[in-house]
């Protein structure tokens, strides 16, 4: 038995104790180096201790040298990086006037990569950041002499693409265009990344080149659909992952039954600031995950109290979107160098950011996917035995996996999806292509088919003899982001110092940062003391109460056009389109300890009504029976709802967040009870139509 293994042993009992089993260790399966790789390239590994590849880094060199774009899906760990890095590294060490451009979803993992690149020295290889937080006297050096340039979509996109002129160099001679963690590229903001590759494509054709793309992805069930999605050009799916894995115990946590009869359980929250004390309080790395940066607050807060040892409590962090940049690289510095000794995130980090040697994981709430768990999962004990906990909360889907666990540690991940050619998505990446070089037909082919239809018909866009070109002053990839359908923010102020705490999008600050709110930010309690609409500033100070807030939230919705309807396990199921108007109206304070409500606030916020869509339908008088009572049916109603909106991401490849729903018990336009559940962006991405598609695996 492991010495950590022997360390947690004793924590894992009680009746809190859902599941143990243990997933074995796993060898290697390797491969020599190519006879072909560059020496240079070769000499660099070496240095490092690395004389062989895994297999599946072999195949994936062997299908870039063959031309193919590639998608390396394998597990968490298990050396992906290489397995892109190899083939540019090689062309570079060969020919270092070409260009590769590397892109990641945040900031934090390009500052990741370009560290393990710059610690392999292989001649020749010149690797930079180029971000919003370069500075502005580095950007120009940058664009001349480096030939390796890690960046992010949202850079491309407002930095680069619409100032090409300045980059007319590294397009002309761009050899590589790294993806990495593709996964994330799903829903709203995957559909802009897609846009933006196109983009990317089609600029660099102008230049005279045709870059090769290597993605990387968590595994998920349609690699090869995600990459024709994303790049718009077919991939080869490398998926059989041979590197090594490290013994791994598994446990499902329940938090104990306060009330039988109710089925009321203890707060997952609670449960997890115990175990996590009790684990690092034994020496144990520990990341404990969270699905809401509130939670991901408390149980720091919970976890620091319940530790005697304030040095010790010193060494934990939380770590969360909405940090400035400044507080971001701290924490990262800190987990890196090994000072935090336990960690409570968000899944900002998730992702492949090197935060050391981990002995724990723990999940708090199911995630909302496999791939999402596994991927947590996959952080715990990458070298040495490592424990992976799930403690469950009270939402139904994660008590029914305490019931019947093999029902998840035997499920296959999901499929990622997105919709480039949502037209909510397009428009803007058309106004944009229009002002980088005028639009005309040979861009179908990279472009598509409905970009030049669009083209035809959007105001700003001037049909010239060279093609469609932009009529406007300013330039239009200026106007959006690619992260969220509306691209206001909102700043969050200390009042007593003018510190920047933090950012919350407009669809958050009115659920987090109203007037009364307390707003969680590093382990710390502030009050919010106004919300400034206009200026889109909200003003807080510190709070050191004994409650947490809580929004309430009305919605409707009005069914705006039926697109498909069928019968299916026996109600009539549609999926069409729909507009949503939502509104918050109070909120609630509510005791830390208790979780009692102990007063509720009404609140004066401008409504947000948005166009999406959704699957609906009307239960049968059967599947009422006995529920035609209120508050009866309304309860049931909901809870049908709740459930529904749970298990989708287990069909389709989204976030919690990214769907919405509503049950009434007599809709406007049904004329009796109703079920709604819908696409949480403006337009929809196809995550309910998927639903709708597999309507009888989702329910049934």
């Amino acid at each position: 038995m492991s010495v950590g293994a022997q360390l947690w042993d004793e924590l894992l009992t009680g009746e809190e104790l859902a599941h143990l089993s243990s997933e074995p260790a796993r060898d290697a399966r390797s491969s020599a180096f190519p006879d072909d790789l560059h020496p240079r390239v070769r000499d660099a590994l070496e240095a490092r201790g690395i004389d062989a590849l895994y297999r599946h880094q072999a195949e994936a060199w062997a299908s870039a040298k063959r031309g193919e774009h590639v998608i390396v899906t394998t597990g968490t760990a298990s050396g992906k990086s290489l397995a892109f890095n190899l083939p540019v590294l090689d062309a570079l060490a060969r020919e270092p006037k070409l260009r590769a451009l590397y892109l990641y979803p945040t900031k934090a993992l390009s500052q990741d990569q370009v560290r393990a690149l710059t610690e392999l020295h292989v001649p020749r290889v010149r690797p930079a950041i180029y971000d919003g937080d370069t500075e502005t006297e580095r950007r120009w050096q940058i664009r001349k002499w480096a030939n390796l340039i890690l960046s992010n979509p949202d850079m491309l996109h407002v930095g680069v693409l619409p100032h090409h002129d300045r980059w007319g160099d590294v397009l002309s001679n761009l050899r590589y265009v790294v993806v990495d963690e593709a996964h994330v590229y799903r829903g709203v903001f995957g559909s802009h990344v897609a846009n933006v590759l196109r983009r990317l494509r089609r600029l660099a054709r102008v230049y005279g080149a045709d870059p090769q793309f290597l993605l990387a992805s968590a595994t998920i069930a349609n690699p090869a659909q995600l990459g024709r999605a994303l790049v718009g050009v077919d991939t080869t799916v490398v998926e059989t992952d041979a590197a090594p894995r490290a013994e791994r115990t598994i446990a499902l946590w329940n938090p104990p039954l306060l009330d039988e009869e109710l089925g009321l359980r203890g707060s997952a929250l609670g449960e997890a600031s115990k175990l996590m004390a009790d684990l690092v309080s034994r020496g144990l790395r520990t990341l404990c995950f969270t699905k809401g940066r509130a939670v991901a607050e408390l149980i720091h807060r919970f976890t620091a109290q319940r530790l005697e040892d304030r040095e010790l409590a010193r060494r934990l962090s939380p770590y969360r979107a909405g940090y400035t940049p400044a507080q971001r690289r701290e924490i990262e510095r800190r987990l890196i160098e090994g000072d935090l000794l336990g960690v409570t995130a968000t899944d900002a980090l998730e992702l492949g950011i090197d935060v050391g040697l981990l002995d724990c994981v723990i999940s708090v709430g199911f995630p909302g996917t496999v791939a999402s768990l596994r991927q947590q999962w996959g952080r715990a004990g990458r070298r040495e035995h490592g424990l992976a906990v799930l403690i469950a909360s009270e939402d139904a889907l994660d008590q029914y996996f305490m019931r019947e666990p093999e029902t998840l540690l035997g499920r296959r991940v999901e499929a990622a999806i997105l919709d480039h050619e949502n037209t909510r998505v397009l428009d803007g990446h058309v106004r944009a292509a229009a002002f980088e070089a005028p639009l005309h037909d040979a861009d179908r082919a990279v472009l598509g088919d409905l970009a030049l239809a669009r083209a035809a018909e959007l105001p700003e866009l001037k049909h010239t003899k060279a093609g469609y070109v932009w009529n406007g002053r300013d330039y239009p990839a200026g106007r959006f982001g690619l992260r969220s359908t509306t691209p206001d923010s909102f700043t969050i102020v200390d009042a007593d110092t003018g510190t920047v705490l933090g950012i919350a999008e407009r669809e958050r600050a009115y659920s987090t940062v109203h007037e009364g709110a307390v707003y969680l930010h590093a382990g710390e309690s502030y009050r919010v003391l106004e919300l400034d609409l206009e200026t889109r500033t909200a003003l807080v100070t510190l709070y050191a109460g004994d409650y947490y807030t809580q929004p309430k939230k009305e919605t409707t919705t009005a069914i705006e056009e039926p697109l498909r309807s069928e019968r299916r396990l026996g109600v009539e199921l549609t999926f069409g389109r729909v507009s949503v108007t939502e509104q918050v109206v109070a909120y609630q304070r509510k005791s830390i300890r208790t979780q009692e409500t102990m007063e509720t606030v009404a609140l004066v916020l401008p409504e947000t009504t948005f166009e999406t869509e959704a699957v609906w339908f009307v239960p049968t008088p059967d599947q009422l029976e006995g529920l035609d009572e209120m508050p009866r049916l309304l309860g049931s109603l909901h809870a049908a709802e709740h459930s529904l909106i749970a298990l989708l991401p287990l069909w389709a490849m989204c976030d919690r967040w990214d769907i919405g729903g509503l049950s009434t018990n007599l809709h406007f336009q049904t004329r009796a009870p109703t079920i709604f559940v819908y696409d949480g962006h403006a337009g929809g991405v196809g995550i309910t139509e998927r639903g709708f598609e597999a309507f009888e695996g989702w329910v049934a």
